[in-house]
């Protein structure tokens, strides 16, 4: 496994970190794996050398943070893992119980902490744009959260660049805590933020950490397009037709060529690419099968030629926005 530093911190992450919407209980998503089966993944992940987990408080509902706490206590010192959470999604019916509101946000980090079975979280991430509560109300909370030591950095999601730079030029304007991650939608079959997002975020020294970087199972070149049903996600993820209907499939075919040409697997293929990014810091990556995750872990020391990252990019075409909200 290989360490970077994460942006412009000097904190140093593996180059894949292991999401973990896919662990904590089937009663949330019926593809979801629950504790037991889900244990494997966190001790298979440290034993390839990953040291960097993202959750959420809306994972299970909170139950993928107790997974992910009591995973990483039981296989590693707390000092040797980087562990992130986010908020913003509705936890419940209360009209409280969701958004970035400085109450949410005060509230929200006191929960994830207590389920995940921690003093504090390494990055505390906005989940998505607030468009009901001032940017600064956002910031000012964060930054108490982050001064009250509960967190150590906060990080982003997708929202359009615009409302990023927003966000770091008020944190600057008032010196609060600033965003030193953006993790969003990135991948083969998706490059819109290659527009304004990326740029901005090389630019201020913002670690990107691509979510969906395999496009919901589609990168892996086993299906033939949005409509392919032979897993269980697959068949019940609404957002899989959504994000790729308009999406070109021959990239995919090419992608599956040069992996027989290279010997590896589409996957490794795909994730390879994002590494050569100099603005990708690590790719969120999830796995249902053990050898998954092993079959990924093997792209990071994969080099791609220019040459083989031109042949795969070359039939991209501009798409709609997908999953800012």
């Amino acid at each position: 496994m290989q360490f970077v530093r994460l942006g412009a911190t000097g904190m140093k992450v593996s180059r894949l970190c292991l999401g973990t919407m896919t662990y904590g209980s089937s009663r949330w998503r019926e593809w979801v794996l629950d504790e037991a089966e889900a244990l494997p993944f966190y001790r298979k992940a440290l034993e390839l050398g990953i040291n960097f987990f993202d959750t959420a408080d809306m994972y299970s509902i909170g139950v993928s943070e107790e997974v992910t706490g009591r995973a990483l206590a039981e296989s590693a010192r707390r000092d040797e893992v980087v562990i992130t959470t986010k908020v913003y999604h509705p936890m419940s019916d209360d009209p409280n119980a969701r958004g970035l509101s400085r109450k949410h946000i005060l509230d929200s980090i006191d929960g994830s902490l207590r389920r995940l079975g921690t003093e504090y979280v390494d990055i505390y991430m906005i989940h998505r744009w607030d468009y009901q509560t001032p940017i600064e109300e956002t910031l000012e909370a964060l930054n108490d959260v982050v001064r009250a030591g509960k967190a150590r950095y906060i990080g982003a999601s997708s929202m359009f660049a615009w409302q990023f730079a927003k966000a770091l030029y008020t944190s600057d304007l008032y010196r609060y805590s600033r965003f030193v991650t953006m993790q969003n939608h990135y991948n083969l079959l998706y490059r819109e933020e290659e527009r304004e997002m990326l740029p901005l975020c090389l630019d201020q020294g913002i670690g990107v950490l691509p979510w969906s970087p395999l496009a919901r199972g589609l990168l892996t070149g086993k299906r033939d397009g949005p409509q392919g049903n032979e897993t269980t996600r697959a068949r019940s993820d609404d957002n899989l037709t959504e994000w790729y209907a308009d999406a070109n499939f021959e990239i995919v075919g090419r992608l599956v060529e040069k992996a027989t040409e290279l010997g590896h697997t589409p996957a490794q293929i795909a994730i390879a690419w994002l590494l050569h990014k100099p603005v990708v810091t690590a790719p969120v990556v999830g796995a249902t099968k053990l050898h998954h995750l092993e079959e990924l872990a093997g792209s990071v020391d994969l080099q791609l030629s220019e040459s083989d990252i031109a042949y795969l990019e070359e039939l991209y075409k501009p798409r709609n926005i997908q999953a800012h909200r």
